[in-house]
C-alpha cells in the first residue's frame, strides 16, 4: 500500500478519559445529568452534532460549545498513546508507505494532540473536519483526503476501530483494517479486510492486502 490512513481516537490513542469528561460536563450544563452519568463510549467516533441530537439535547450547538471549552481547558491532553503504537509507526514508515491521520476530531485539535504526543512526525498530512462541521462525516473526509493527496483508493488503506471507519472506506472504495483494542465492537467491523488485536499485527495485515 502506498498510503495508510489512520484513525486517531481508539486507534493510535486512548483519548476516552478527556473526551468523556468533557462530554459529561456538556451534559451536566445542559441539564442532562442522567446522560452525564451514563457510558458515553458510543459518542467517540461519530460527529457530535449527530450524537448530541440523538441523545435528545435540544441545542446541540450549545452542547458542542460547552464540550469544546472544557476539552480545550482540561481534556485535550488527558489521553495516552497505546502501547506498541510507536513501534508500529516505525515499522510502517520503513515500508516506504505514506502515513496520514484521518480523524473525526476537528483538525484544529487533532494537530495539537499529535504534536504533543509525538505522533505528528510520522505523518505526511493530517485530515479532520473543520470546526464548523465541514467534512464531519468520515466518508466525506476520506474522499477529500484522497483528492488532496492524489492517492488511489485501491492502493490505500483505512485503519480504525469504529464502523464509521469501515463505512468510509467502503464509500470511497478503499480496503479497511479494524483494530480491536479501541472503542468499537465486533458487529461494527463487518466488511473489514482484516481485524487485528495488537499494533504489531498491522504491518503484516497491510502486506497481505497486496
Amino acid at each position: 500500500m502506498k498510503a495508510i490512513f489512520l484513525d486517531l481516537d481508539g486507534t493510535l490513542m486512548d483519548s476516552k478519559p478527556g473526551i468523556e469528561s468533557s462530554l459529561r460536563h456538556a451534559f451536566q450544563e445542559t441539564g442532562h445529568d442522567e446522560l452525564a452519568a451514563s457510558d458515553l463510549t458510543w459518542m467517540i467516533g461519530p460527529p457530535f452534532q449527530d450524537s448530541f441530537a440523538r441523545a435528545g439535547v435540544r441545542d446541540p450547538d450549545k452542547a458542542i460549545a460547552l464540550y469544546r471549552a472544557h476539552y480545550q481547558a482540561s481534556g485535550m491532553f488527558t489521553a495516552s498513546v497505546y502501547d506498541g503504537v510507536f513501534d508500529m509507526l516505525d515499522t510502517l514508515a520503513d515500508t516506504g508507505a505514506e502515513l496520514f491521520i484521518a480523524t473525526a476530531k476537528p483538525h484544529a485539535y487533532a494537530r495539537l494532540i499529535t504534536a504533543h504526543f509525538g505522533l505528528s512526525r510520522y505523518m505526511v498530512a493530517e485530515f479532520g473536519p473543520e470546526l464548523d462541521g465541514t467534512r464531519a462525516h468520515k466518508g466525506d473526509l476520506l474522499a477529500y483526503a484522497l483528492q488532496e493527496t492524489g492517492h488511489r483508493p485501491d492502493s490505500s488503506v483505512m485503519v480504525g476501530d469504529r464502523h464509521h471507519d469501515m463505512d468510509a472506506g467502503a464509500r470511497v472504495g478503499m480496503p479497511t483494517i479494524a483494530v480491536t483494542w479501541g472503542y468499537g465492537s465486533e458487529d461494527e467491523w463487518t466488511g473489514a479486510a482484516a481485524r487485528i488485536d495488537r499494533p504489531a499485527e498491522l504491518a503484516p495485515a497491510i502486506a497481505s492486502l497486496g
